[in-house]
């Protein structure tokens, strides 16, 4: 670079940021309408007797002009427009703000007025006590396997090949959870089955969405059999369960909505995720339905709702 080109450099910087902030100043300019149609751009101005006298945003300097040949009403008429234009800036973050609240909506649809699912949740009930909708979110059990039948010394002797059978356990007879109304609403996000980070070629296959069912536990001393399985001598599995019969839909942006086609009877459930194989996994989440049951602990309200509801209508 020549000596001269960098003495030059400073100079031409100045001169290129004055351009701009000239650019600038004239698009914020107001406009002074003139009665031939054409007008004047200018930062400001005051009327003196039969004169206008103005500030010019082109010209950086104060002029004027003969009042009457100012179209008042014009010129009045753009600056209202004008402020009821809003600035390109704050377009762009309406836009910006729009498409956020457009994602969070997607990710977290709304199951009543001034209630939406949580985004960082895994699988919520949707419940109504006092007269108010609530959402609770389900404890992910994991099922311990339990052998149901031990085989004595004597049966081995007799039928070596006696097949064997363990059950998936819960410990407790009830879930933290209790459903008041009888037909409970499930949602499960998918979202969370999912490491978004990973590339979606190292995420693995993708399952079906409507893998989630719902089974009637049942009470063994201490403990919630929510499935048995079944290992013959030869290595073959075979599963049992009480599946609740239920409709599954998608919601949202990875959401898939559980319903039961009927009313469920009180007693104790788990949400189960059926994958190959009709194969049940051991992990599994709780709940019971019971219309008598306290409050549910932490469970989540509408935006605004008070606690402190009417009892529920007979």
């Amino acid at each position: 670079m020549g000596k001269t080109l960098k003495k030059l450099l400073p100079l031409l910087i100045s001169i290129g940021c004055l351009s701009q902030l000239a650019v600038h100043a004239q698009d914020l300019a107001r406009r002074l309408v003139l009665k031939d149609g054409s007008y004047q751009l200018v930062t400001k101005w005051e009327v003196q007797g039969d004169r206008v006298r103005y500030y010019s945003a082109e010209r950086d300097d104060w002029e004027e002009l003969p009042n009457d040949l100012v179209d008042w009403d014009a010129t009045n008429r753009y600056e209202k427009d004008r402020a009821n234009t809003p600035a390109p800036e704050a377009v762009a973050l309406d836009k910006e703000l729009a498409a956020e609240r457009q994602a969070e909506e997607a990710n977290s649809p709304q199951v009543a007025p001034g209630l939406r699912l949580p985004f960082d949740s895994s699988v919520m009930l949707f419940d109504v006590f006092n007269n108010q909708p609530q959402l609770n979110e389900l404890d992910q059990q994991g099922g311990a396997l339990d052998q149901a039948e031990k085989p004595s010394a004597i049966r081995s002797s007799i039928d070596p090949l006696a097949s064997r059978k363990q059950s998936i356990e819960i410990e407790g007879l009830h879930a933290r959870v209790q459903s008041h109304v009888t037909l409970p609403v499930i949602y499960v996000n998918l979202n969370q089955d999912v490491d978004v980070n990973l590339p979606k070629a190292a995420r693995g296959p993708e399952l079906p969405w409507d893998r989630f069912h719902i089974v009637r536990t049942q009470e063994k001393k201490n403990k919630r059999v929510v499935g048995v399985v079944k290992v013959s001598a030869l290595g073959k599995v075979s599963q049992e369960q009480s599946l609740v019969a239920t409709t599954s839909e998608q919601v949202g942006s990875g959401w898939v909505k559980v319903t039961p086609s009927s009313p469920l009877p009180a007693g104790e459930y788990a949400v189960v995720e059926i994958g190959a194989k009709d194969q049940i996994n051991a992990y599994v989440w709780d709940f019971g339905v019971n219309p008598s049951a306290p409050a549910n602990v932490g469970a989540l309200l509408p935006e605004g709702a008070n606690a402190e509801a009417k009892p529920n209508s007979k």
